[in-house]
């Protein structure tokens, strides 16, 4: 089992990969990849806020097209508005949970972590979700770990998307 010193390494390494490519879709790609591999999980989605339609959206997502949610709505929304992380280890027990997805899909969520992603001025510009740790439940490790790579990897998200703006 990997220590919180080893994912720690891990994201270090990780950032000589994610500074040779430009790309915002290939660093995406990359992102997710490491994330998945930090803590075990099966799935990652990564969701970003369009302040346009006060909506999040996948820019990344496994296994599923393109996902559009309001900022209020499921896990995913609970998290942007509250600017929080989150566990849950049994979604289907928790009235947030979007359960239509899972049935659009064919996948099935036993479990998922959600951490928000915040740009220079602290304010949420996007999430992480992962789904479906390798083995057991996500727990207070799994947290810190996540948050503190969406911390390390979200000055190179908001500077990707401050040049494809302009």
């Amino acid at each position: 089992m990997a220590t919180k010193v080893d994912s720690y390494k891990k994201i270090a390494e990780f950032a000589k990969q994610l500074m040779s490519d430009t790309s915002l879709d290939n660093a995406l790609l990359l992102i997710a990849d490491q994330a998945k591999d930090l803590i075990n999980a099966d799935r990652c989605s990564i969701f970003m806020y369009d302040g346009d339609a006060d909506m999040l959206w996948t820019k990344l997502s496994d296994g599923i097209g393109r996902i559009a949610i309001a900022t209020e709505s499921g896990i995913a929304g609970d998290t942007y508005t509250k600017g929080e992380a989150q566990v849950v280890n049994d979604p289907y027990k928790d009235s947030r949970f979007l359960d239509n997805i899972d049935k659009k899909s064919g996948y099935e969520t036993r479990n998922m972590i959600t951490v928000p992603i915040f740009d220079s001025q602290r304010k949420v510009i996007g999430l992480f979700q992962l789904l479906n740790k390798e083995k057991g439940d996500f727990d207070d490790d799994d947290l810190k770990v996540l948050t503190f790579f969406a911390n390390y990897i979200s000055g190179t998200l908001e500077l990707s998307f401050l040049i494809k703006e302009d």
